[in-house]
């Protein structure tokens, strides 16, 4: 037989027995709170009568232990040890607007037009579009220029870290150690692509200086941030990881922490420090529509700045290891016509001629999924990793090609400063172009590219696009040249008809399509109509 729970609120003797027995529950509880009360205020002990309590080394006891436990936690210690390491940085640049009369800016942005660090500090810096610290002349870019960031001390004679964007051109530097001694400096070395800079200060063995972090800080760890935000030297904020592995569009190594320590103009340049009072990344740039902290700030990871550090001291420039490949990452939709589980590595778009990868045998629409056994995440991460290499380093890839996992031996050749300049002839003199020709339910027009003057002769030119289609959702212009489609090159109209036709018969989600824009390439899947 199986038992019922019993309701005891239906009985009628319920409630007075339950108000019977709070009473003396009741009771019981406060006698028992003033029975303890008295012994505690009087100290009474039936062996030895009453005692005082106030001078007794039991009681003495629990007030340490109740200090301990209300003190706040600070970090007054931490910032005593290591603040002495961090500097102010001033620089200043001659006028040079008798060099460049016709320039006629409309800022005092020290960054080329166009640059990645002039495009960020436009989307995510100040009102003026200048990053933390740095402050220019008279609009129009007449007369000198003067700015102001932060730094620290790497060892005692006198190398320390700053930002490149912070004495990037600097005819002179200044920095002002926390004592308010004033030294002259001179640049070591600069690297635009993480924007670190090595500076020097001559005269001294003995400077304090702080020690860069071997470990990964953990999201939630603490962090200080110290600098000197407006001009105002010497100032300390505090918060946490708040996120790790950021890109903000700077360049293909951004692997940037984020932190929640406010963090202001002048700032730049600046060391976060762990609780260990080692420094966990250098402050670089902020996220702020109104050009001060919103509580959203990136430092470079000290694994970066060591690397980069040692070169330039060593050299006075940085140089990365190149395989020579253009690549993107694998989209769900990417991986799917490819036949892949997870959208994981690095598709490449286009291996460059006479590159280490085209060498060694590495095609358009090869993924790359692993660097020396590692496995690769995405296209950033083998960006990251193949930077991080030395050139002339021999390395071991593992490549899918055609649907074949392969492993790929080559030597890393050395990243050039500069990008080879393409012209952009898709768009130019279409003069005579035939209308094309409707691909059904892709939303495309397309025509030979032999067609069309400056499209050239492999490939099919877009002519047109319907913007209501999936294929205008995923970045399809006119003038766009499709080489391949599902990995077939195609010529005409009827060959990527015939190729779709193919992908539908068997049941395809999306077709992969390499696709030719301003003088690059890029794959796009682009999902297809059922019926």
């Amino acid at each position: 037989m199986t038992e019922r729970p019993v309701d005891l609120s239906s009985l009628p003797s319920y409630g007075a027995a339950r108000r019977s027995l709070f009473s003396a529950r009741k009771f019981a509880l406060m006698a028992s709170v003033v029975a303890g009360l008295g012994a505690a205020v009087y100290g009474f002990s039936p062996q030895q009568g009453p005692a005082d309590v106030f001078s007794s080394a039991a009681h003495a006891q629990v007030n340490n232990e109740v200090r301990k436990v209300e003190r706040p936690i600070g970090f007054a210690d931490i910032v005593e040890r290591v603040k002495p390491s961090v500097i102010s940085v001033k620089i200043n640049i001659a006028d040079k607007s008798s060099k460049d009369d016709s320039a006629n800016k409309d800022d005092d942005s020290p960054f080329p037009p166009g640059s990645p660090m002039e495009r960020f500090f436009r989307r995510f810096g100040g009102p003026d579009g200048l990053p933390p610290g740095l402050r220019g002349g008279p609009r129009g870019g007449r007369g000198p220029v003067t700015g102001q960031g932060s730094g620290f001390f790497i060892s005692p004679d006198g190398y320390a870290v700053t930002n490149n964007h912070v004495v990037d051109g600097a005819d002179k530097v200044e920095v002002t150690m926390d004592d308010g001694k004033t030294y002259t400096a001179k640049v070591i070395g600069t690297d635009q692509r993480t924007d670190l800079a090595l500076i020097k200060v001559e005269g001294r063995k003995d400077f304090p200086f702080a020690k860069l972090s071997d470990s990964k800080p953990r999201i939630g760890d603490w962090v200080l941030a110290v600098g000197n935000p407006f001009g105002l030297g010497g100032t300390v904020t505090a918060g946490i990881v708040s996120a790790s592995g950021r890109d903000i569009g700077n360049g293909p190594y951004d692997d940037f922490i984020q932190i929640d320590a406010p963090v202001n103009k002048g700032n730049s340049g600046g060391p976060a420090f762990d609780t260990n009072g080692e420094v966990m990344g250098v402050n670089t740039a902020i996220y702020s529509p109104s050009g001060g902290s919103v509580g959203i700030a990136f430092s470079i990871p000290a694994s970066t700045v060591n690397n980069v550090i040692a070169q330039l001291k060593d050299k006075g420039s940085v140089s990365r290891g190149w395989i020579g490949v253009q690549i993107q990452p694998v989209t769900s939709d990417i991986a799917d016509s490819l036949g892949m589980k997870k959208a994981e590595g690095a598709l490449v778009a286009e291996p460059q001629a006479n590159g280490p990868a085209a060498k060694a045998g590495i095609q358009s629409g090869d993924v790359i999924t692993a660097v020396n056994g590692e496995p690769v995440k995405d296209a950033r991460e083998l960006a990251r990793t193949i930077g991080g290499l030395a050139p002339g380093t021999a390395v071991k890839l593992n490549v899918l090609q055609k649907g074949q996992e392969k492993v790929v031996n080559l030597t890393l050749g050395q990243l050039p400063n500069t990008v080879e300049a393409k012209a952009n002839t898709d768009r130019e003199d279409k003069g005579g172009a035939t209308k094309g020709t409707d691909v059904p339910k892709l939303g495309l027009t397309v025509a030979p590219a032999n067609t069309v003057a400056g499209a050239g002769r492999e490939g099919v030119v877009v002519t047109e696009v319907d913007p209501k289609s999936a294929a205008a959702e995923r970045g399809f212009k006119e003038g766009d040249v499709i080489l391949e489609v599902a990995g077939k090159p195609v010529g005409t109209p009827s060959e990527v008809r015939e190729v779709i036709d193919a992908a539908r018969t068997e049941n395809k989600n999306s077709v992969l399509m390499r696709v030719k824009s301003g003088g690059s390439s890029r794959f796009v899947a682009v999902p297809l109509a059922k019926g």
